[in-house]
């Protein structure tokens, strides 16, 4: 059974089809979703999917992207939302540096405002990164001298240091079906020798599908495409990963258990 620990159900591109989209994921061996919010306006309708849908979990955070729009969306709001039962992560949130499409102090505030909402609900936090390692790096080790938290690095594209770095602060790696691009060879490098006991498995549908099913909306029931590329590049069987990647992910949200 693989577990894919990061989904937009609610996107555009997979929310038209939505239930054909989890019945795909299920024959495909799927058996949990994480559905992942990025923006207050869509919070609602990514706990509905998973009050509807018995495997299907949600979590409440916004995404750097959206920073600029969300001043008023503090620790406490956060901590508020994320009482629902359903509800078992903060994020996405973190740093995208690459775009700026919000300001890099207001990505900054809401990123440690995200890290509190972890720390004081003791939900893993979900973390975006990208072109911004220093900041990302130096901003969780700062918050980590307040009081430790956990969380995973998602959809992980940054280098081999900055993974060794965040497992060493007690985080999760998560890969998407980014590793299997040829032009991945970095990632490939790095993904290959990460610890098996801090390794998850995403889509981030509906984005980002892996080979053979690149050019196509993503969806979760190609994490198990992920899985396979991952378990070869790494000499694992696919049961293997599997297991170990459906087991540390109800390790860290340990609320879906």
């Amino acid at each position: 059974m693989f577990i894919d620990s990061h989904c937009h159900l609610n996107y555009k591109g997979l929310v038209e089809d939505q239930q054909n989209v989890l019945e795909r994921a299920r024959g495909a061996g799927v058996g949990l979703m994480l559905n992942i919010a990025t923006r207050e306006s869509e919070w609602d309708d990514v706990l509905d999917t998973a009050l509807r849908e018995p495997d299907v979990w949600a979590t409440v955070g916004i995404h750097p992207h959206e920073a600029d729009e969300h001043p008023h969306v503090d620790t406490a709001k956060l901590v508020e939302r994320a009482a629902h039962p359903r509800i078992v992560g903060i994020g996405e949130t973190g740093l995208d540096y690459y775009y700026d499409h919000s300001h890099r102090e207001r990505q900054q505030r809401s990123f440690r405002a995200h890290i509190a909402a972890s720390r004081e609900t003791g939900l893993p936090l979900i973390v975006h990164t990208r072109d911004a390692e220093e900041d990302t790096l130096a901003i969780m080790r700062d918050e980590m001298g307040k009081g430790a938290y956990g969380g995973v690095i998602h959809c992980f594209t940054a280098s081999g240091a900055f993974a060794d770095a965040a497992i060493e602060l007690g985080f999760h790696i998560s890969i998407s079906g980014i590793v299997t691009f040829k032009s991945a060879r970095d990632l490939q490098e790095t993904a290959a020798r990460l610890p098996l006991d801090r390794l998850l498995i995403e889509t981030d549908s509906p984005f980002l599908a892996p080979v053979p099913h690149r050019g196509r909306p993503c969806e979760p029931a190609f994490v198990a495409d992920t899985a396979r590329f991952l378990a070869n590049l790494r000499g694992e069987s696919v049961e293997q990963l599997a297991e170990a990647t459906s087991a540390n992910f109800r390790t860290l949200f340990s609320k879906a258990a």
